[in-house]
């Protein structure tokens, strides 16, 4: 069975969308970036602790994954209030960013690794926009203060890569690993 150790709604949701069987099991590893730890090394190492935090079966798979959205050289993560949204939204406002997300399957007699890179193209935002989104909650519980899939589609001018790792989990990534496990 495949086990996915994280609370995400949306990771669960894209998961059961492809059809991949499998159960929630949370893991709670603190989401503390090291210094000087780059955003992809960040992103591997704790979908790394995420999957070797929860207990399983030798039969069992384990996947942990973690999403940061990057602009230059600031990583942002699930913004601490709506004052943080609106400043990583201004941030992102008429610029690319990046989107990494670590994987990591790990079986009795295997442990995969890998990252999701996507890029990511913003129009241009006015205070009012930003102010308007972030005062529908929906922000605050996303990597990068937006939910490509939901009120902020509307931002997006392009991407480049996979969108679903811009939900949250990069799903043809896990689906190729998983089928050498």
């Amino acid at each position: 069975m495949l086990i996915l150790a994280s609370a995400s709604p949306r990771r669960h949701e894209l998961l059961s969308n492809a059809g991949i069987l499998h159960i929630v099991r949370p893991a709670s590893v603190p989401e503390i970036r090291a210094p000087g730890e780059s955003p992809v090394d960040f992103v591997r190492r704790l979908a790394y602790e995420k999957a070797h935090a929860i207990e399983a079966a030798p039969d069992d798979i384990v996947l942990g994954a973690d999403t940061i959205v990057c602009v230059d050289s600031e990583v942002f993560e699930k913004p601490s209030s709506l004052e943080d949204a609106e400043r990583m939204l201004n941030a992102l406002s008429g610029r690319d960013h990046w989107v990494y997300t670590g994987i990591c399957l790990r079986s009795a007699l295997r442990v995969i690794q890998d990252v999701a890179e996507t890029r990511v193209s913003f129009v241009q935002l006015t205070t009012d926009e930003i102010r308007e989104y972030t005062q529908t909650g929906e922000p605050l519980d996303k990597a990068g203060a937006y939910a490509i899939q939901g009120l902020a589609s509307k931002f997006v001018s392009g991407i480049v890569g996979c969108y679903h790792n811009v939900v949250g989990l990069p799903v043809s990534l896990v689906y190729t690993h998983l089928k050498t496990l």
